[in-house]
Protein backbone atom coordinates (compact mmCIF):
# COMPACT_ATOMS: atom_id res chain seq x y z
CA UNK A 1 0.00 0.00 0.00
CA UNK A 2 1.45 3.45 -0.61
CA UNK A 3 1.04 6.00 2.54
CA UNK A 4 0.95 9.83 1.75
CA UNK A 5 4.40 11.47 3.08
CA UNK A 6 4.65 14.98 3.82
CA UNK A 7 6.81 17.45 1.85
CA UNK A 8 6.84 18.23 -1.53
CA UNK A 9 10.03 16.75 -3.15
CA UNK A 10 9.41 13.56 -1.28
CA UNK A 11 5.83 12.83 -2.13
CA UNK A 12 7.12 13.68 -5.65
CA UNK A 13 9.93 11.07 -5.79
CA UNK A 14 7.11 8.26 -3.94
CA UNK A 15 4.25 9.48 -6.76
CA UNK A 16 6.70 8.89 -9.59
CA UNK A 17 7.98 5.28 -7.75
CA UNK A 18 4.13 4.43 -7.48
CA UNK A 19 3.59 5.11 -11.19
CA UNK A 20 6.56 2.90 -12.59
CA UNK A 21 5.30 0.11 -9.42
CA UNK A 22 1.75 0.20 -11.79
CA UNK A 23 3.03 0.76 -15.04
CA UNK A 24 5.25 -2.44 -14.87
CA UNK A 25 1.87 -4.40 -13.32
CA UNK A 26 1.57 -7.72 -11.63
CA UNK A 27 5.44 -9.07 -11.39
CA UNK A 28 4.81 -12.81 -12.29
CA UNK A 29 3.33 -11.92 -15.50
CA UNK A 30 6.17 -11.66 -18.61
CA UNK A 31 6.83 -7.02 -19.09
CA UNK A 32 5.62 -6.34 -22.55
CA UNK A 33 7.98 -5.64 -25.33
CA UNK A 34 7.93 -2.36 -27.57
CA UNK A 35 8.34 -5.15 -30.41
CA UNK A 36 4.68 -6.63 -28.92
CA UNK A 37 3.27 -2.78 -29.19
CA UNK A 38 4.32 -2.34 -32.39
CA UNK A 39 2.97 -4.73 -34.05
CA UNK A 40 -0.13 -6.23 -31.78
CA UNK A 41 -1.40 -2.46 -30.52
CA UNK A 42 -0.63 -1.02 -34.53
CA UNK A 43 -3.34 1.44 -34.61
CA UNK A 44 -2.71 3.38 -31.23
CA UNK A 45 1.04 3.18 -32.52
CA UNK A 46 0.33 4.95 -35.72
CA UNK A 47 -2.25 7.68 -33.82
CA UNK A 48 0.47 8.44 -31.27
CA UNK A 49 3.02 9.13 -34.29
CA UNK A 50 0.33 11.16 -36.63
CA UNK A 51 -0.49 13.48 -33.32
CA UNK A 52 2.85 13.79 -32.52
CA UNK A 53 3.88 15.09 -36.34
CA UNK A 54 7.15 12.40 -35.60
CA UNK A 55 6.83 9.07 -37.52
CA UNK A 56 8.84 6.92 -35.85
CA UNK A 57 7.16 3.22 -34.62
CA UNK A 58 9.48 2.19 -32.12
CA UNK A 59 10.04 5.68 -30.24
CA UNK A 60 5.63 5.90 -30.41
CA UNK A 61 5.30 1.92 -29.21
CA UNK A 62 7.80 3.45 -26.16
CA UNK A 63 5.43 6.68 -25.49
CA UNK A 64 2.22 4.40 -25.31
CA UNK A 65 4.06 2.06 -23.04
CA UNK A 66 5.70 4.90 -20.60
CA UNK A 67 2.45 6.22 -20.64
CA UNK A 68 0.62 2.93 -19.55
CA UNK A 69 -1.58 3.16 -22.20
CA UNK A 70 -2.84 7.10 -22.16
CA UNK A 71 -2.48 8.10 -25.67
CA UNK A 72 -2.93 11.46 -24.95
CA UNK A 73 0.15 11.28 -22.66
CA UNK A 74 2.37 9.47 -25.27
CA UNK A 75 1.82 11.88 -27.77
CA UNK A 76 2.72 14.27 -25.09
CA UNK A 77 5.73 12.38 -24.90
CA UNK A 78 6.87 11.76 -28.30
CA UNK A 79 6.03 15.77 -29.03
CA UNK A 80 8.48 16.94 -26.17
CA UNK A 81 11.52 14.22 -27.99
CA UNK A 82 10.41 15.55 -31.71
CA UNK A 83 11.51 19.31 -30.26
CA UNK A 84 15.43 18.01 -29.48
CA UNK A 85 15.66 16.66 -33.13
CA UNK A 86 17.50 18.64 -35.64
CA UNK A 87 15.94 19.77 -38.54
CA UNK A 88 18.36 18.77 -41.62
CA UNK A 89 15.31 19.99 -44.72
CA UNK A 90 12.31 19.94 -45.67
CA UNK A 91 10.70 16.67 -48.19
CA UNK A 92 9.27 17.47 -51.40
CA UNK A 93 5.50 16.91 -51.62
CA UNK A 94 4.15 12.77 -50.94
CA UNK A 95 3.23 11.37 -54.35
CA UNK A 96 0.43 9.41 -52.92
CA UNK A 97 -0.91 8.66 -56.71
CA UNK A 98 2.16 6.67 -56.78
CA UNK A 99 1.14 4.60 -53.24
CA UNK A 100 2.07 0.86 -52.91
CA UNK A 101 -1.67 0.36 -51.82
CA UNK A 102 -2.53 -2.24 -49.35
CA UNK A 103 -6.66 -0.73 -48.85
CA UNK A 104 -8.24 1.30 -51.26
CA UNK A 105 -12.22 1.65 -50.77
CA UNK A 106 -14.72 4.43 -52.71
CA UNK A 107 -18.65 4.87 -51.65
CA UNK A 108 -18.98 6.20 -54.69
CA UNK A 109 -18.17 4.08 -57.91
CA UNK A 110 -18.16 -0.43 -57.26
CA UNK A 111 -15.98 -0.59 -60.40
CA UNK A 112 -12.49 1.58 -60.44
CA UNK A 113 -9.96 1.24 -62.23
CA UNK A 114 -7.54 -1.06 -60.69
CA UNK A 115 -10.14 -2.36 -58.46
CA UNK A 116 -11.25 -2.01 -54.63
CA UNK A 117 -9.20 -3.62 -52.06
CA UNK A 118 -10.56 -3.98 -48.81
CA UNK A 119 -7.57 -5.00 -47.33
CA UNK A 120 -7.07 -4.85 -43.18
CA UNK A 121 -10.14 -3.77 -41.93
CA UNK A 122 -13.43 -3.52 -39.17
CA UNK A 123 -15.67 -2.61 -41.67
CA UNK A 124 -17.33 -5.91 -41.85
CA UNK A 125 -16.63 -7.59 -38.72
CA UNK A 126 -19.51 -8.18 -36.23
CA UNK A 127 -18.84 -6.37 -32.80
CA UNK A 128 -18.78 -9.14 -30.75
CA UNK A 129 -16.09 -10.25 -27.98
CA UNK A 130 -14.03 -13.58 -29.61
CA UNK A 131 -13.26 -15.40 -26.43
CA UNK A 132 -10.58 -17.02 -29.23
CA UNK A 133 -8.70 -14.08 -28.15
CA UNK A 134 -8.10 -14.72 -24.67
CA UNK A 135 -5.62 -17.24 -25.60
CA UNK A 136 -2.50 -17.22 -28.28
CA UNK A 137 -3.98 -19.33 -30.80
CA UNK A 138 -3.14 -20.22 -34.52
CA UNK A 139 -4.28 -17.12 -36.55
CA UNK A 140 -4.71 -18.11 -40.61
CA UNK A 141 -2.08 -16.57 -43.09
CA UNK A 142 -3.83 -14.03 -45.07
CA UNK A 143 -4.49 -13.94 -49.08
CA UNK A 144 -1.71 -11.70 -50.79
CA UNK A 145 -1.16 -10.16 -54.18
CA UNK A 146 1.24 -8.52 -55.45
CA UNK A 147 0.80 -4.44 -55.48
CA UNK A 148 0.52 -2.74 -59.10
CA UNK A 149 3.64 -1.14 -60.05
CA UNK A 150 1.94 1.36 -61.55
CA UNK A 151 0.05 4.54 -59.91
CA UNK A 152 -4.19 3.92 -59.68
CA UNK A 153 -5.90 6.49 -61.11
CA UNK A 154 -7.82 8.63 -58.19
CA UNK A 155 -11.81 9.30 -58.12
CA UNK A 156 -11.17 12.25 -58.36
CA UNK A 157 -9.33 12.14 -61.73
CA UNK A 158 -12.56 10.06 -63.41
CA UNK A 159 -14.56 13.38 -62.16
CA UNK A 160 -12.38 16.40 -63.49
CA UNK A 161 -12.15 14.18 -66.76
CA UNK A 162 -15.45 15.05 -66.84
CA UNK A 163 -15.22 18.96 -65.13
CA UNK A 164 -17.57 17.65 -62.45
CA UNK A 165 -15.08 18.66 -59.31
CA UNK A 166 -12.99 21.71 -58.64
CA UNK A 167 -9.46 21.48 -59.43
CA UNK A 168 -6.67 20.36 -57.27
CA UNK A 169 -5.82 23.49 -55.11
CA UNK A 170 -2.97 25.29 -55.71
CA UNK A 171 -0.23 27.93 -54.99
CA UNK A 172 1.61 30.42 -55.71
CA UNK A 173 5.39 29.15 -57.66
CA UNK A 174 6.89 31.24 -54.67
CA UNK A 175 4.78 29.87 -52.23
CA UNK A 176 6.15 28.28 -48.90
CA UNK A 177 4.82 26.30 -46.99
CA UNK A 178 4.80 27.25 -43.25
CA UNK A 179 5.24 25.33 -40.36
CA UNK A 180 3.16 25.40 -37.26
CA UNK A 181 5.68 24.22 -34.88
CA UNK A 182 7.58 26.83 -35.69
CA UNK A 183 5.97 29.67 -36.53
CA UNK A 184 3.37 32.06 -34.42
CA UNK A 185 -0.22 30.70 -35.47
CA UNK A 186 -1.74 33.68 -37.25
CA UNK A 187 -5.48 33.99 -38.14
CA UNK A 188 -6.36 33.78 -41.46
CA UNK A 189 -4.42 30.76 -42.10
CA UNK A 190 -3.34 29.58 -45.58
CA UNK A 191 -4.77 25.89 -46.53
CA UNK A 192 -1.76 24.46 -46.21
CA UNK A 193 -1.18 25.20 -42.35
CA UNK A 194 -5.19 24.30 -41.60
CA UNK A 195 -4.25 21.05 -43.22
CA UNK A 196 -1.09 20.64 -40.64
CA UNK A 197 -3.16 21.59 -37.77
CA UNK A 198 -5.90 18.81 -38.52
CA UNK A 199 -3.50 16.19 -38.97
CA UNK A 200 -1.72 17.04 -35.75
CA UNK A 201 -5.21 17.75 -33.90
CA UNK A 202 -6.98 15.54 -31.95
CA UNK A 203 -9.05 12.33 -33.37
CA UNK A 204 -11.94 12.24 -30.84
CA UNK A 205 -12.34 16.45 -31.55
CA UNK A 206 -12.24 16.26 -35.46
CA UNK A 207 -14.24 13.74 -35.47
CA UNK A 208 -17.15 15.25 -33.37
CA UNK A 209 -16.58 18.28 -35.55
CA UNK A 210 -16.74 16.30 -38.60
CA UNK A 211 -20.47 14.46 -37.31
CA UNK A 212 -21.57 17.68 -36.86
CA UNK A 213 -21.05 18.87 -40.37
CA UNK A 214 -23.32 15.73 -41.57
CA UNK A 215 -26.31 16.47 -38.85
CA UNK A 216 -26.68 20.02 -40.56
CA UNK A 217 -24.33 21.71 -38.63
CA UNK A 218 -22.01 23.25 -42.13
CA UNK A 219 -22.82 22.93 -45.61
CA UNK A 220 -21.64 19.53 -46.81
CA UNK A 221 -23.33 16.17 -47.92
CA UNK A 222 -20.26 14.12 -48.71
CA UNK A 223 -19.77 11.11 -49.85
CA UNK A 224 -16.28 9.35 -49.57
CA UNK A 225 -14.47 9.27 -53.22
CA UNK A 226 -11.42 7.61 -52.02
CA UNK A 227 -9.66 5.74 -48.89
CA UNK A 228 -5.96 4.79 -49.73
CA UNK A 229 -3.76 3.26 -47.24
CA UNK A 230 -0.40 2.19 -48.26
CA UNK A 231 2.89 3.50 -48.88
CA UNK A 232 4.52 6.77 -50.20
CA UNK A 233 7.77 7.42 -50.46
CA UNK A 234 10.15 10.40 -49.28
CA UNK A 235 12.50 12.24 -50.51
CA UNK A 236 14.49 15.17 -50.18
CA UNK A 237 16.11 17.68 -52.50
CA UNK A 238 19.45 17.84 -52.03
CA UNK A 239 20.96 21.23 -53.47
CA UNK A 240 24.65 19.72 -54.12
CA UNK A 241 23.16 16.83 -56.26
CA UNK A 242 20.59 18.63 -58.26
CA UNK A 243 18.05 15.93 -57.75
CA UNK A 244 15.78 14.37 -54.76
CA UNK A 245 17.22 11.34 -52.74
CA UNK A 246 14.97 8.81 -51.29
CA UNK A 247 14.47 8.55 -47.31
CA UNK A 248 12.88 5.64 -47.41
CA UNK A 249 8.95 4.61 -47.40
CA UNK A 250 6.10 5.94 -44.79
CA UNK A 251 2.61 4.45 -44.15
CA UNK A 252 -0.22 7.13 -44.88
CA UNK A 253 -4.09 7.11 -44.59
CA UNK A 254 -5.57 9.69 -48.04
CA UNK A 255 -8.70 10.18 -47.93
CA UNK A 256 -10.54 12.81 -50.21
CA UNK A 257 -14.29 13.58 -49.51
CA UNK A 258 -16.24 14.17 -52.27
CA UNK A 259 -19.22 16.93 -51.52
CA UNK A 260 -21.97 19.03 -53.37
CA UNK A 261 -21.84 22.92 -54.20
CA UNK A 262 -24.52 24.29 -55.30
CA UNK A 263 -22.51 26.99 -57.34
CA UNK A 264 -22.08 30.22 -57.31
CA UNK A 265 -21.10 33.69 -59.22
CA UNK A 266 -17.65 32.28 -59.60
CA UNK A 267 -18.25 29.27 -59.99
CA UNK A 268 -20.64 26.67 -61.63
CA UNK A 269 -22.63 23.86 -59.82
CA UNK A 270 -19.70 21.24 -59.38
CA UNK A 271 -18.55 18.97 -56.46
CA UNK A 272 -15.90 20.05 -54.01
CA UNK A 273 -13.00 18.65 -52.17
CA UNK A 274 -11.93 18.11 -48.62
CA UNK A 275 -8.65 16.20 -48.38
CA UNK A 276 -6.83 14.59 -45.52
CA UNK A 277 -3.85 12.71 -44.77
CA UNK A 278 -2.26 10.85 -42.17
CA UNK A 279 0.48 8.81 -41.00
CA UNK A 280 0.16 5.18 -40.49
CA UNK A 281 -3.29 3.82 -40.99
CA UNK A 282 -5.66 6.50 -39.19
CA UNK A 283 -8.80 6.19 -41.24
CA UNK A 284 -11.28 7.89 -39.23
CA UNK A 285 -8.71 10.53 -38.12
CA UNK A 286 -8.66 10.91 -42.21
CA UNK A 287 -11.88 10.93 -42.94
CA UNK A 288 -12.75 13.83 -40.21
CA UNK A 289 -10.44 15.85 -41.14
CA UNK A 290 -11.16 15.65 -44.50
CA UNK A 291 -15.05 16.81 -43.63
CA UNK A 292 -13.33 19.53 -41.39
CA UNK A 293 -11.64 20.60 -44.32
CA UNK A 294 -14.25 21.57 -46.28
CA UNK A 295 -16.05 22.53 -43.93
CA UNK A 296 -13.45 25.38 -43.32
CA UNK A 297 -13.61 26.58 -47.22
CA UNK A 298 -17.06 27.76 -46.59
CA UNK A 299 -15.42 31.38 -46.81
CA UNK A 300 -13.44 30.62 -50.09
CA UNK A 301 -16.30 29.16 -51.52
CA UNK A 302 -18.62 31.81 -50.40
CA UNK A 303 -20.77 30.41 -48.14
CA UNK A 304 -22.09 31.54 -44.96
CA UNK A 305 -20.65 30.50 -41.90
CA UNK A 306 -23.01 29.22 -39.33
CA UNK A 307 -21.91 26.46 -37.53
CA UNK A 308 -18.25 25.75 -35.23
CA UNK A 309 -16.82 23.47 -37.75
CA UNK A 310 -16.75 26.29 -40.27
CA UNK A 311 -15.25 28.69 -37.80
CA UNK A 312 -10.96 28.43 -38.54
CA UNK A 313 -9.98 30.41 -35.55
CA UNK A 314 -12.85 27.89 -32.90
CA UNK A 315 -11.81 24.69 -34.58
CA UNK A 316 -7.88 25.10 -35.18
CA UNK A 317 -7.47 27.16 -31.55
CA UNK A 318 -8.69 23.72 -30.23
CA UNK A 319 -8.02 20.81 -32.15
CA UNK A 320 -4.47 20.23 -30.51
CA UNK A 321 -5.10 17.68 -27.71
CA UNK A 322 -1.20 18.30 -26.30
CA UNK A 323 -2.39 22.23 -25.95
CA UNK A 324 -6.29 21.36 -24.38
CA UNK A 325 -4.61 18.79 -21.82
CA UNK A 326 -1.78 21.12 -20.62
CA UNK A 327 -4.80 23.53 -19.94
CA UNK A 328 -6.92 21.50 -18.44
CA UNK A 329 -4.81 19.52 -16.04
CA UNK A 330 -3.33 22.51 -15.02
CA UNK A 331 -6.17 22.98 -12.97
CA UNK A 332 -5.53 20.27 -10.77
CA UNK A 333 -2.55 21.75 -9.74
CA UNK A 334 -1.96 24.19 -6.68
CA UNK A 335 -3.81 27.05 -6.61
CA UNK A 336 -4.01 28.32 -3.07
CA UNK A 337 -2.80 32.27 -3.69
CA UNK A 338 -5.71 32.48 -6.20
CA UNK A 339 -8.22 30.25 -4.37
CA UNK A 340 -7.75 32.25 -1.19
CA UNK A 341 -8.27 35.80 -2.97
CA UNK A 342 -11.35 34.67 -4.76
CA UNK A 343 -12.48 33.34 -1.11
CA UNK A 344 -12.10 36.40 0.71
CA UNK A 345 -13.55 38.34 -2.42
CA UNK A 346 -17.02 35.91 -2.24
CA UNK A 347 -16.60 36.39 1.61
CA UNK A 348 -16.05 40.19 1.32
CA UNK A 349 -19.31 40.26 -1.14
CA UNK A 350 -21.67 38.17 0.79
CA UNK A 351 -20.94 40.30 3.91
CA UNK A 352 -21.77 43.67 1.96
CA UNK A 353 -25.11 41.92 0.39
CA UNK A 354 -26.16 40.92 4.45
CA UNK A 355 -25.17 44.53 5.40
CA UNK A 356 -26.83 46.23 2.40
CA UNK A 357 -29.92 44.00 3.59
CA UNK A 358 -29.65 44.79 7.10
CA UNK A 359 -29.62 48.61 6.62
CA UNK A 360 -32.71 48.32 4.67
CA UNK A 361 -34.44 46.55 7.51
CA UNK A 362 -33.81 49.05 10.21
CA UNK A 363 -34.74 51.70 7.79
CA UNK A 364 -37.93 49.95 7.62
CA UNK A 365 -38.42 49.75 10.72
CA UNK A 366 -37.62 53.11 11.91
CA UNK A 367 -40.24 54.40 8.96
CA UNK A 368 -42.87 52.34 10.99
Amino acid sequence: MYVAVKGGEAAITNAHRLLADRRRGERSLPSVTIEQIVEQLGLAVDRVMAEASLYDRSLAALSVRQARGDLIEAIFLLRAYRTTLPRFGTSVPLDTAAMKIERRISATYKDLPGGQLLGPTFDYTHRLLDPSLLTDGQVEEPMRKEAPDEGVMRVSDILAHEGLIEPDGEFAEDHEAGDLTREPMEFPMSRDLRLQALARGDEGFLLALGYSTQRGYGRTHPFVGEIRIGEVEVELEVAELGFAVSLGRIRVTECQMVNQFKGSSKAPPQFTRGYGLVFGQSERKAMSMSLVDRALRAEELGEDITAPAQDEEFVISHSDNVQATGFVEHLKLPHYVDFQAELALVRRMRADIEAARNGGKDMQEAAE
